[in-house]
């Protein structure tokens, strides 16, 4: 009997749509961010946040990938970003293919800067590259300060952490030691970037939001 490596064709197939977007990006010289984390972490908040900061400045189209619902696809659209929704009817990632496909219905010759928000999920989407130019990771106060080395891929993997929620840090209200988990992210990876942010108040960012724009500047 034959034996199938299902895992590995997956990938395989997975690795062909992503050279696609890779060559897609560089050619219409688009910085493309895939923004991953815990569900509730506030992704959809800073997006919403970020895009309005930088209104005048940058333009922006988010591909926004939900297991169900297209609830943070409106709120991307309240802001009158560009968004494309999919849904992935379970799979707990995005696949190149799909961003593939939606980054053809995205008006990208109009945008200077890409985001994916990918399902919320802090192990599966960190495995399947989707040709992006960087990945983006998100770790709120609220879901505790080892997530570093408990989820180690993800952090070794990205070029900036967005510790967010760190208005609820004031009082008392949770129990979340910052450096604690800038440190063991930087032992995964010494070149990460870290921005403490409230989305929420917009404490902390202005220092992400000067990234993105010397980050466009330089694709």
């Amino acid at each position: 009997m034959k034996k199938i490596d299902i895992v590995k064709k997956i990938l395989d197939a997975n690795e062909k749509y992503a050279f696609e977007n890779v060559l897609f990006l560089a050619e219409h010289k688009k910085l493309c961010l895939n923004m991953i984390s815990s569900p509730g972490s506030g992704k959809t908040t800073i997006l919403t946040r970020t895009i309005n900061d930088l209104k005048g400045e940058l333009k922006i189209g988010v591909i926004e990938g939900d297991i169900q619902t297209d609830i943070d696809a409106e709120r991307i659209r309240r802001t009158k970003a560009p968004v494309v929704q999919i849904n992935t009817d379970g799979a707990c990632h995005l696949s190149a293919a799909q961003v593939s496909a939606a980054l053809r219905e995205l008006p990208v010759k109009d945008l200077d800067l890409i985001f994916v928000e990918n399902v919320g999920n802090l192990v599966c989407p960190s495995d399947f590259d989707l040709g992006e130019n960087g990945k983006i990771v998100v770790l709120s106060v609220a879901e505790g300060d080892d997530k570093p080395i408990k989820y180690p891929g993800i952090f070794a993997k990205s070029k900036v952490l967005l510790i967010n929620k760190i208005d609820l840090l004031e009082g008392g209200l949770v129990d979340f030691d910052i450096e604690r988990a800038k440190t063991d992210a930087r032992r995964l990876n010494k070149d990460i970037e870290i921005f403490p942010v409230s989305a929420r108040t917009g404490e902390g960012m202005t220092d992400w939001c000067d990234w993105l724009r010397q980050s466009v500047k330089t694709v």
